[in-house]
């Protein structure tokens, strides 16, 4: 398996253009459970092109952002580059850099399942204030809600690289459970979908390292079913990708 700090170096110019962000209701739901404010400090670990990032900044917040990829933190560096609260570290969950006490909340989009969880759990204890929050989100997609979406999920379980050992669905409320022990961690689900033409697909789908990019042996036959799969379910030449964006939110204590 590709190391997981690496595999998303040729991906980022896709993932800019094609992956969701968070419904706005994520940061109303931190306002009222978390006590987030503008004045909160928060760490985004694993920040990549700074998609969390941007609803922190747009909420007053000051932003750090850790990433330990290189391609995907000069890509946030540049999205970001007009927001002066906005701070780019190159670190990593288990090693983020920061300072003891110094943020108010860490939050994770898309990120957690890459982390080692015991390493990154000690981490954020260190660099947290008393009392301070942890976040855990991403977008789930529904791989059963309509046709196309269980024929994608198909073709990703048949061809795609590596995709039933790194899907994040593999983080379970058991996996929460211990990363949060003995403190407790609650859960918000929230709707959330993105809208595309075939061209947004194969961008949405190369966006993600476990689809065989260009060189691959199965590049060409993954991208023909691809179309074959948008040609059978697409509605005036659009098909849409529905999410439900799961959010996770507890101490560490």
């Amino acid at each position: 398996m590709p190391d997981s700090k690496q595999r998303f170096s040729d991906r980022v110019e896709n993932y800019i253009r094609c992956r969701p962000s968070y419904p706005p209701q994520a940061i109303e739901l931190l306002r009222s459970e978390c006590g987030l404010t503008p004045q909160s400090v928060v760490a985004d670990i694993g920040s990549g092109t700074g998609i969390l990032s941007n609803l922190f900044l747009e909420n007053g917040n000051r932003v750090l952002g850790v990433e330990p990829n290189q391609e995907m933190r000069s890509a946030g560096e540049r999205l970001l580059a007009d927001y002066k609260a906005f701070t780019s570290i190159s670190g990593s969950a288990e090693q983020t850099g920061l300072a003891d006490g110094s943020v108010d909340l860490v939050a994770a989009g898309q990120s957690f399942h890459w982390f080692d969880r015991t390493r990154a759990r000690s981490e954020f204890r260190r660099i947290l204030k008393p009392g301070g929050w942890v976040v855990i989100l991403w977008n789930n997609r529904l791989t059963d809600s309509t046709s196309f979406l269980r024929a994608y999920e198909e073709l990703l379980l048949r061809c795609g690289t590596d995709y039933a050992q790194i899907d994040h669905k593999n983080i379970t409320e058991d996996v929460l459970r211990e990363f949060f022990q003995p403190g407790e961690f609650r859960r918000k689900l929230l709707p959330n979908e993105q809208v595309f033409d075939f061209e947004g697909l194969k961008g949405r789908a190369l966006s993600s390292s476990y689809v065989p990019g260009e060189g691959h042996a199965m590049h060409a036959a993954f991208m023909e079913e691809l179309e074959t799969i948008f040609k059978q379910h697409n509605h005036a030449g659009r098909i849409a990708f529905a999410y439900e964006t799961q959010v996770y939110y507890g101490r560490v204590v």
